[in-house]
């Protein structure tokens, strides 16, 4: 019987110097996409999916992201004073249980391996969950529960892919295929950030990822690679032909890379135009936009 996935690792030591000065005392974690930051949309997703502990890995400066988890008593009872019982409501969804999130530090900035493998002793011998705040992804169904029920079938490792073109395959960890099963395939290789010529397939990994214990031991094992830096990509890879075996899944819904800014940019559309009270005013003012753009043409 496959364990359940109950952990999940949020890596955040970024520094978020391509969102800099807001960056200068604001975590990127926390900057708003509407009005929820980022990652309260990640901590949504992993709640959705079953998650029930939540482990970020920080750094020094991140004190403004411990604290936006955390209760506040004045804030709320001036709500309640006021009876404000919506936002108290909107509120008390962003405080977390007692010992249900953990906080480690990553000493040094040594990659997406080293951050995971930050974690190895609270995650101990179960699978885990690894999400990527930068990476929103707005779907029907969030897209760690897809994952989690795919991996009931699979069990092993897996990593949520897309499709992206292929010039742009450099940016990404790219699989090699297998064997292609429709929305899941078995993955033959993987590569970090391969020349665009040089790509196996135009099928990239993006920050959701279901791993098994097997993966923190290969970290562990591991040097510096693409980019002077411990490669999570390295370490999955190392588990291709074991019996645990390495899945991607093609997960239903559109990503939104909120690492840069024009992809920061298009998530506040998106997520802007999804929402019923500034569906009518937002899309009234960008199609204004759109004409005087035409007009100036």
């Amino acid at each position: 019987m496959k364990r359940k996935v109950t952990k999940a690792i949020f890596p955040v030591a970024g520094m978020g110097t391509r969102f800099l000065p807001a960056t200068k005392s604001v975590p990127k974690e926390i900057m708003t996409l509407v009005d929820r930051p980022l990652i309260q949309y990640a901590i949504d997703e992993a709640r959705a999916a079953g998650i029930k502990e939540f482990i970020f890995v920080t750094a020094r400066g991140k004190s403004a992201l411990e604290d936006y988890f955390d209760s506040a008593p004045l804030l709320e009872a001036e709500l309640r004073k006021k009876g404000k019982t919506d936002l108290l409501d909107t509120l008390k969804a962003t405080n977390m249980d007692s010992g249900a999130i953990a906080y480690i530090r990553q000493q040094k900035a040594l990659g997406l391996g080293h951050a995971v493998w930050c974690a190895r002793r609270l995650i101990s011998n179960e699978p885990f969950a690894v999400i990527l705040p930068d990476d929103v992804i707005a779907a029907e169904t969030p897209c760690l529960q897809q994952m989690v029920e795919a991996y009931q079938e699979t069990g092993g490792n897996m990593v949520a892919a897309m499709e992206v073109p292929q010039e742009k395959a450099g940016a990404y960890g790219i699989l090699d295929v297998k064997e292609d099963m429709g929305q899941m395939v078995s993955v033959g290789g993987m590569v970090e950030k391969p020349n665009a010529d040089e790509a196996p397939s135009n099928l990239a990994v993006i920050g959701r990822y279901i791993l098994t214990p097997s993966v923190m031991q290969n970290i562990n094992k591991m040097k510096q690679g693409a980019g002077g830096e411990i490669q999570l990509t390295d370490a999955i890879a190392a588990q291709i032909g074991t019996e645990e075996g390495v899945y991607g899944f093609r997960f239903r819904g559109q990503r939104f890379d909120c690492g840069s800014k024009a992809g920061f940019l298009q998530a506040t559309v998106a997520f802007g135009l999804a929402r019923d009270e500034l569906r009518d005013e937002f899309s009234q003012y960008l199609e204004e936009m759109a004409a005087l753009k035409n007009a100036a043409q």
